[in-house]
């Protein structure tokens, strides 16, 4: 019994659970050898209103609370990490849309967000400014009714692949840190645009890599939030996803932790199941324990946020514990299978790779703990 699900909750995780054990979990390792993420199988989840439910109706999403898009996440992210990214980019470049865009720009793009026939990035790091995101360098300079790009964004997932992006430059003076920062929509098949991709160690089918900017004209209507003002506006929508990203490895984590389960009590050594052995049973019986815990605080972050709460703290527990703990449970289940584990045949060895890149990607540990930190004494008792 989960006291953040409720009846329709779970009718929603035994449905996608159903759909994602027979639909994207077969392709899972042919997705990493391709390296391509399935527009096929995004339209189907977009066709179930697996994307971006809890945005409006009238934005095409399906009013749902974002504890919706939590439990979505997790079931997916069992199936194939990088599929889950359907849904973590669908929800959190919704909401920055919903809420910060112009009408007229939102709501084609979100309703072809929400029906999978869109695949939408967000484009903050960049090569000398991965934590310290207020010191970015890419430029948007005015010029009449158009912002002119110029510069450089670096490690964005699905970078080779989307079809628009969510991009902060820096409208003000490198003085003005944060709050010289702004923000705008861009679509990638705009002239100027150019790309690259990374040979990443995990996540091969959203993929990460570069976005060249040069002499890159976007509409000044496509600004999101106050000129200068972006930085601080928009990455508010980041405590939604780093409770999604949470549940996303804890899905994956979970799967292997419950083949696992059957593997030690099917398999025997010295006459007895593995299960038998203290120091396997009470190994997988710390993780169970764990993967609970965690879960349970993700959802909780997102129970926060429907209600308007605040969460902040919460969210930056969830993206600095769940990544760890995730990697922490699927290594000792891989250890656990044998060599069938390190083997490719099975397909713990690719979790464990896809989950290891969110201790990176979207904010370190140590920047989550910061933020905690702050959340309790202030931004003065921990200024760096």
């Amino acid at each position: 019994m989960n006291p953040y699900l409720d009846d329709d909750l779970v009718a929603l995780q035994e449905s996608v659970r159903r759909f994602a054990t027979d639909r994207v979990a077969p392709g899972y390792a042919e997705r990493e050898h391709t390296r391509v993420l399935d527009r096929g199988l995004m339209r189907e989840m977009g066709e179930m209103g697996l994307i971006a439910p809890e945005l409006p109706v009238e934005l095409g999403g399906l009013g749902l609370g974002c504890l919706a898009s939590g439990v979505i996440i997790e079931e997916i992210g069992r199936a194939d990490f990088s599929m889950a990214y359907a849904q973590l980019l669908g929800s959190l470049n919704g909401q920055i849309l919903a809420h910060h865009a112009a009408p007229e720009i939102a709501r084609p793009w979100l309703e072809r967000l929400v029906a999978g026939d869109a695949l939408l990035a967000l484009a903050l790091t960049e090569p000398q400014a991965g934590s310290d995101a207020g010191a970015l360098r890419l430029r948007m300079e005015r010029d009449g009714d158009h912002y002119v790009l110029n510069g450089e964004k670096t490690s964005i997932s699905a970078a080779s692949q989307a079809d628009a992006a969510v991009v902060f430059g820096r409208t003000g003076r490198p003085e003005d840190g944060a709050r010289g920062v702004s923000a705008i929509f861009v679509p990638l098949d705009v002239p100027g645009v150019t790309r690259t991709t990374f040979d990443c160690h995990g996540q091969r089918a959203i993929g990460r890599g570069s976005l060249f900017f040069e002499n890159v004209r976007v509409p000044v209507e496509n600004r999101l939030g106050d000129e200068g003002a972006g930085f601080v506006q928009v990455m508010q929508g980041f405590d939604f996803s780093r409770a999604l990203i949470g549940l996303q490895c804890v899905g994956a984590a979970q799967q292997s932790l419950d083949e696992t389960w059957v593997q030690v009590s099917e398999r025997r050594a010295f006459g007895q199941p593995l299960s038998a052995f203290q120091g396997v049973s009470h190994t997988l019986a710390e993780f169970d324990t764990q993967l609970q815990a965690v879960r349970l605080l993700c959802l909780q972050s997102l129970w926060l946020k429907d209600r308007g709460a605040a969460h902040t703290a919460e969210s930056a527990m969830s993206k600095w514990w769940a990544p760890r703990l995730a990697y922490d449970t699927i290594h000792a289940c891989l250890l656990m299978h044998g060599h069938g584990g390190y083997d490719r045949g099975l397909p713990l060895e690719q979790r464990l790779r896809d989950v290891l890149g969110l201790q990176i990607g979207d904010g370190t540990a140590q920047v989550m703990k910061t933020v905690i930190a702050r959340q309790r004494v202030g931004r003065k008792g921990v200024p760096v």
